[in-house]
């Protein structure tokens, strides 16, 4: 079939590409926040960063409605459970976004009742560092799940692999003054 023969309003492609547009466009994420990242995990749905750009502004708070778990902040041994519950409960396709130092790697939070990252316990597909991450970077990772969506589609089942991708900081932080001697107790060191 010619397609320089065809009407203009006729559009040509592939089925599994119109189904990941759909699915990419139309995340639903699922907030686990704890502490200090869910108030930026919060501040990403406000009108000065806008997560309905791309397509992830409704955020459900029943599993069974979502397909993006955002895992944000520290987690503890009690809480683990009840995550991967929740995990569990999420139908496929499934992703899950690990926020901030605290759920990535336990952050400063080097204790026997913290998890020392979420990936222990259930495949993680994108990191978003800081403690917290600012919203921009939230939506770099949101980005980074989408952009999994357009390149593989449906995860193979039983198959995922939990260390993927890691969204790195966009800035340079600047270089920490110098000529300030530094004293202890008063003595130069």
């Amino acid at each position: 079939m010619d397609t320089q023969t065809l009407p203009d309003n006729i559009l040509t492609t592939q089925l599994k590409k119109v189904v990941n547009w759909a699915r990419r466009s139309s995340l639903w994420p699922m907030p686990f926040a704890t502490a200090c990242c869910g108030i930026e995990l919060m501040a990403t749905a406000s009108s000065r960063y806008d997560l309905a750009r791309f397509g992830a502004e409704a955020m459900r708070f029943s599993p069974r409605q979502s397909d993006l778990l955002i895992v944000a902040g520290r987690v503890t041994i009690k809480m683990m459970p009840v995550l991967q519950h929740i995990y569990q409960q999420m139908t496929e396709p499934k992703w899950v976004i690990s926020m901030g130092a605290c759920a990535s790697t336990g952050g400063v939070f080097d204790a026997y009742a913290t998890i020392q990252g979420i990936d222990q316990f259930m495949p993680v597909d994108v990191y978003v560092p800081g403690c917290p991450p600012r919203p921009e970077t939230l939506i770099e990772g949101i980005m980074a799940i989408q952009r999994i969506i357009d390149e593989d589609g449906l995860p193979p089942a039983g198959k995922r692999r939990p260390l993927q991708l890691a969204v790195e900081p966009s800035y340079s932080p600047n270089a920490q003054p110098a000529g300030i001697p530094v004293t202890v107790g008063g003595q130069p060191i």
